[in-house]
């Protein structure tokens, strides 16, 4: 039987469905297996057949209307068989009745998207582009062909988990393998270790070995630049978030030398979304990785330099300048500066949660952990946008997920689709007025303590994973004191910093601009900035604000002129 993954295309109209599997057939059959079934109950059986021999199913078309049931019903129930194969309904051009039907399905996580159907004239790259887009998302979510790394760790070690998050959310293609497999031990001989050494050990292309690497001697090994290339700039930017990104796109494509300091990995918090349906543009979706790797290349052939691994660790003005030191103890100046840290998530403070940090409690993470927790019980603390599209990814994978919240619901908190896609799910419970009282285990995560915020009531269940995902810390620890924030860290900026009360007068004669901060030339964007609107269009537009902002400021000279 053939391994290449199938494309399922389902039509009642047989010339239809002539039409459009011949399409596929020749624009992909090479690499995938094209089935094509004229009955929506007989394709639910070809993919029970399927699931049950261990084929995978890239991709599901189904017409809107067939006798049988309608196309989002049928989309749904082979959700429930295969949950990770793309789904897309089959509209006709013109179709009066599609956009409804559409909206439905999609609100329910019937569908994930439409296509419309190929032209008689054959090739309709409009419809190809859309399908080579799906498979393209698909084949994402499987494990790499090309291993530009790989890693032999424990797998529920907290520093195999670090390593591969870090892979992850970098964009490496890399393969995890457990140590005590025969696949681990061959790659460990190949690479000449024969003793048992320190773990995890990175084999990376080419053949240099890493045994218990530093974040940094990853990411040079990669050919990643960690340290400057010149000692001053025009403009640095802290973190590699949406408004970080934004930021180093319009900087340097408007001419400035542009550094971005990022200390983790692209795109913040962002960057781990599984998937983003809200954001302009991208009606189908994109996932934060992909918006993420995309931001970089563009900034990136606009000249813009990225430093990884490197954090930036003090701020002090210089003259007219910046002077940013660097966590290797290198300085770098800088005209203006940009504070795009983000945030990072809370802390839970159940007393033996932490100890399970990386075993089995992640803080995000939740694209690099989701493969390796099919058939598990999963639970997801958090009642916003990044919780609820962790939830329904894990869900493709795992035998159970379960959203903890302490409120009483999630339209205040979390977008409408998302709501409508939770309610909706056969695998996805929500668990309203509770909270993580505690968590015990072995070497990993084993149960997990749920609490009633109304009776106090506490309840052990069996957990495999904890994807924690609520609050919101602002890493603004390492600023200096001069730089204005509000109670909780986050900055102050524009004409807050007039507004509140600060021990020491702004120092110019101008107003401070919409996005500085109390240190004239150094602005903040994003989820950092306080007031912000926790999103990433919002985020983006402010990165790129900012820049604007950083040019009037330039083009005034003597920015910490006083008064």
């Amino acid at each position: 039987m053939s391994g290449q993954p199938v494309i399922l295309v389902v039509d009642d109209d047989l010339a239809s469905l002539t039409i459009t599997e011949q399409e596929l057939r020749k624009r992909y059959g090479r690499d995938y297996r094209v089935l094509a079934r004229q009955s929506a109950l007989a394709a639910l059986d070809e993919l029970r057949r399927l699931k049950t021999t261990g084929q995978q199913v890239a991709l599901i078309l189904a017409d809107q209307t067939m006798p049988e049931m309608g196309g989002p019903e049928f989309l749904g129930e082979a959700r429930l068989i295969d949950p990770v194969a793309k789904r897309v309904m089959l509209v006709s051009w013109g179709d009066r009745n599609a956009p409804q039907a559409i909206l439905d399905g999609c609100a329910v996580g019937q569908i994930e998207f439409f296509i419309t159907k190929p032209w008689h004239v054959a090739p309709d790259e409009r419809f190809h582009s859309e399908v080579a887009g799906f498979l393209y998302e698909w084949a994402r979510q499987q494990r790499p062909v090309y291993e530009a790394v790989r890693v032999v760790g424990e797998r529920w070690a907290p520093r195999s988990h670090e390593l591969r998050d870090l892979l992850g959310r970098n964009g490496v293609a890399y393969g995890f393998y457990e140590s005590d497999s025969e696949e681990a031990s061959q790659i460990l001989r190949d690479a000449g270790i024969d003793e048992a050494p320190r773990l995890p050990v990175a084999v990376v292309f080419g053949g240099r070995v890493l045994v218990d690497p530093t974040n940094r001697e990853v990411a040079e090994s990669l050919g990643v630049r960690s340290r400057p290339s010149a000692d001053d700039c025009d403009l640095v930017i802290v973190g590699a978030g949406p408004a970080g990104l934004a930021a180093a796109v319009y900087g340097s494509s408007e001419g400035l030398s542009t550094v971005v300091l990022e200390r983790e990995a692209l795109g913040g918090q962002a960057g781990q979304s599984t998937m983003i349906h809200n954001y302009l543009g991208f009606p189908s979706g994109i996932s934060g990785d992909e918006l993420t790797a995309r931001a970089y290349e563009q900034a990136w052939q606009f000249g813009a330099e990225f430093l990884f691994s490197n954090e930036a660790v003090g701020l002090q003005p210089d003259g007219d300048e910046y002077m940013v030191r660097l966590s290797d103890g290198s300085p770098l100046r800088a005209r203006a500066v940009i504070l795009a840290m983000g945030v990072t998530y809370r802390r839970l403070t159940a007393p033996r949660l932490d100890s399970f940090r990386g075993s089995g409690v992640f803080y995000g993470s939740v694209s690099s952990e989701a493969r390796s927790l099919v058939d598990a019980d999963v639970f997801v603390v958090g009642a916003g946008n990044s919780a609820g599209q962790a939830a329904i990814h894990l869900a493709k994978y795992a035998r159970s997920v379960t959203l903890v919240m302490r409120g009483d619901g999630l339209s205040d908190t979390m977008s409408r689709y998302l709501v409508s896609f939770l309610e909706n799910s056969h695998r996805i419970r929500l668990r309203q007025r509770t909270v993580v009282a505690d968590g015990d285990g072995d070497t990993r995560l084993r149960t997990l303590t749920l609490e009633d915020v109304d009776s106090g009531d506490r309840e052990e269940v069996p957990a495999d994973a904890l994807f924690v995902m609520i609050g919101a810390d602002p890493h603004t620890d390492w600023l200096p004191p001069e730089i204005a924030r509000d109670g909780n860290g986050f900055l102050l900026t524009g004409p807050d910093i007039v507004t509140a009360g600060l021990g020491q007068p702004w120092p110019l004669e101008r107003l401070p601009l919409g996005l500085e901060t109390s240190l004239p030339g150094v602005f903040a964007a994003g989820d950092v900035r306080a007031e912000s609107v926790k999103r990433v269009a919002s985020a983006v537009g402010e990165g790129a604000v900012a820049v604007r902002l950083v040019q009037q400021s330039l083009a005034a000279g003597h920015l910490r002129q006083a008064a």
